[in-house]
């Protein structure tokens, strides 16, 4: 696995041993960054804080700031990944901009003050067919991790029903046996209507 473009394009990814994780394709990943960069709707990565829920490996959150994300915390409970993660991290000298936590993506608790301001994007990549993407979704707002103008980028299984209460679906697309469904919350859609 390899970052597909920006300042890191073509460099290695460290990923976990085994079939604990599952990673998104090279190239499920690229369109998915295709759509962040061309859709009607997207605001672009320069400068944007990310958060990579489930973050597996980070390819997702690592993909981000190769394009020019200004941060991104990596949230994963499996300690493989979490090496992997660290792995990354140094291999990127990405110190400054990252940060990794071990904590549940479906308990995240409220964000802490130390982070700094909430997050602009966020990635989910859960186990399929478990309900933890709107789980992990449904406290994004209410405990400050997320803006309410702020993209989600969720995958799962391609037929796994996913209708989180409070987001609006803005597009999905289906990679094999995976669907990258982007949503936004409600709330900051009707903000930016009445602007």
């Amino acid at each position: 696995m390899r970052i597909v473009a920006g300042n890191w394009k073509g460099r290695a990814l460290s990923t976990p041993p085994g079939q604990t994780t599952r990673p998104t394709s090279d190239r499920a990943r690229e369109s998915l960054f295709n759509v962040l960069a061309h859709a009607p709707w997207a605001t672009g990565l320069k400068d944007k804080r990310v958060l990579d829920l489930f973050a597996g490996s980070g390819a997702l959150g690592f993909e981000a700031l190769s394009r020019g994300a200004a941060f991104a915390l990596f949230v994963e409970t499996d300690e493989a990944a979490r090496g992997a993660i660290r792995r990354n991290i140094e291999t990127f000298q990405a110190f400054g901009i990252t940060r990794l936590h071990r904590r549940s993506a479906t308990d995240l608790g409220p964000r802490p003050a130390g982070l700094g301001r909430p997050f602009d994007l966020v990635f989910l990549d859960p186990p399929y067919n478990k309900g933890l993407a709107a789980e992990a979704m449904a406290a994004l707002l209410p405990q400050g991790w997320a803006t309410p103008e702020a993209l989600i980028v969720a995958e799962c299984g391609a037929d796994e029903p996913l209708e989180p209460q409070g987001f609006t679906l803005l597009d999905a697309r289906r990679y094999g046996a995976a669907r990258i469904n982007f949503f936004q919350a409600d709330q900051g859609s009707e903000r930016d209507a009445g602007t």
